[in-house]
């Protein structure tokens, strides 16, 4: 009887903890309600709302119930809370690590895609340790010291020295060292053709890459990366980790731009579907997606019952392409143009009102008026404590119901897939 207990324990803790690849997918400031425009604007159900396994994630940070993604990166991918702009380090200064950090440790493959910058917050996560965020020159060396496999993004200008065109003071081309570590590095999206299974830094930008509406063709979508990322982290057969974000939904969404978001989360679920289709023949691979917290206080109404939709789909642009082909100063150009490309009438008064706004302010201003119009309301131009939603497939994503904290979701990734501190060996981090 002794036996048979002891088998049945070693069996149902088999099913918790799986050697499994893992995929997960996070859409920067996404949350039920980008997703439900971009559904409604694309007239079909997105790749991510057909998951079976759904719950909901509360995002509060460490110091406030507003996360930024700094905190909610590291809850997402470590497990703990921390302060807003603070990645991998408490409050207490102690560092944590990240299931990339703890995969790696166990002889994991790892990678990493976004469409931002590879040393921006979320990404940064994954494998960094500073108390601000915008420390992004520290966190391009502590990359260059993380060895992960595959690197897919932008920002190329942190690892270079000035003397190169970067913005490095100390002298130092990370992307020499991280080529003479093996790394085979590309710039354009043409040279992801080759690459088959070795390891590669992929930065197709200085900076960020540019927003899917208006990106040029060397410059990859995130499928594209995504796809090929799965590739060549499965080609060993070895387990792998990789982490994708959908990067610019959140900006978009911090300038209430309705366009802008439906478009970035159609990129992200298009990652999502590429995931998908690899864990559904995979059979051993978890795909979780979720966001890392709300951004806009997006509405689907200004409470008059009524959304445009038929006319919001005939959009032609994002109020950024918009400001380039029509100026403000020229107000009978501008008014038929926002007739041609929004379908929109504006009053004099109204093009009085946007037309003495400071130039800065002039692309969210306007964007929220262009929502406005077409029935999409917004509360703030920055993030909201709203939850978000978490979806699973694959190994182990019965566990992602119901309402959890986000670093739940760190934690059930790693009890599910088996990445632990067992044998981790320490890890020297640079650059404090």
């Amino acid at each position: 009887m002794k036996k048979v207990l002891v088998v049945l324990v070693i069996l149902i803790s088999s099913i918790y903890t799986l050697a499994i690849n893992v995929i997960f997918l996070i859409g920067d400031g996404m949350s039920m309600n980008q997703l439900a425009l971009a559904s409604m604007l694309e007239n079909k159900v997105l790749e991510i709302m057909k998951f079976s396994h759904t719950g909901i994630t509360l995002t509060y940070s460490a110091d406030s119930w507003v996360t930024d993604s700094a905190p909610a990166g590291t809850a997402l991918a470590s497990g703990f809370k921390t302060l807003n702009g603070a990645i991998g380090i408490l409050p207490n200064k102690e560092i944590v690590y990240s299931m990339m950090e703890l995969a790696k440790g166990l002889g994991y493959k790892t990678g990493i895609v976004v469409t931002c910058r590879v040393t921006h917050a979320t990404p940064a996560a994954f494998y960094g340790h500073v108390m601000n965020r915008d420390d992004e020159l520290v966190l391009a060396k502590q990359l260059s010291e993380a060895d992960i496999d595959v690197i897919f993004g932008g920002g190329y200008s942190y690892f270079l020295p000035e003397s190169k065109g970067g913005r490095r003071k100390d002298g130092e081309d990370l992307i020499e060292k991280m080529v003479k570590q093996g790394y085979r590095y590309l710039t354009k999206k043409s040279e992801l053709d080759s690459i088959k299974d070795e390891k590669v830094l992929g930065l197709f930008a200085p900076s960020h890459l540019e927003p899917v509406t208006d990106r040029p063709a060397e410059q990859p979508t995130l499928d594209i990366m995504t796809k090929k990322a799965i590739e060549i982290l499965s080609k060993s057969g070895e387990d792998f980790i990789l982490m994708v974000e959908g990067s610019q939904i959140d900006w978009e969404a911090h300038a209430n731009d309705f366009y802008g978001v439906w478009k970035e989360v159609i990129e992200f679920d298009k990652a999502v579907k590429v995931a998908i289709d690899f864990a559904g023949q995979n059979g051993n691979t978890l795909v979780v997606v979720t966001g890392d917290h709300e951004t806009g206080g997006l509405s689907l109404s200004k409470g008059d019952y009524s959304i445009l939709v038929d006319q919001a789909r005939k959009a032609k642009g994002t109020t950024t392409m918009f400001l380039k082909k029509f100026k403000i100063e020229e107000k009978e150009k501008f008014i038929a143009g926002l007739k041609e490309w929004y379908g929109i009438d504006i009053s004099d008064q109204e093009y009085e009102s946007l037309r003495k706004t400071t130039t800065g302010e002039l692309r969210r201003e306007l964007a929220r008026f262009v929502s406005s119009k077409v029935g999409f309301g917004w509360t703030t131009f920055d993030h909201t404590a709203a939850p978000v939603p978490v979806y699973a497939f694959g190994p182990g994503a019965n566990y992602f119901t119901g309402v959890m904290d986000n670093t739940d979701v760190a934690k059930l990734i790693m009890k599910i897939s088996g990445i632990t501190t067992a044998t981790f060996p320490k890890i020297g981090i640079t650059g404090k």
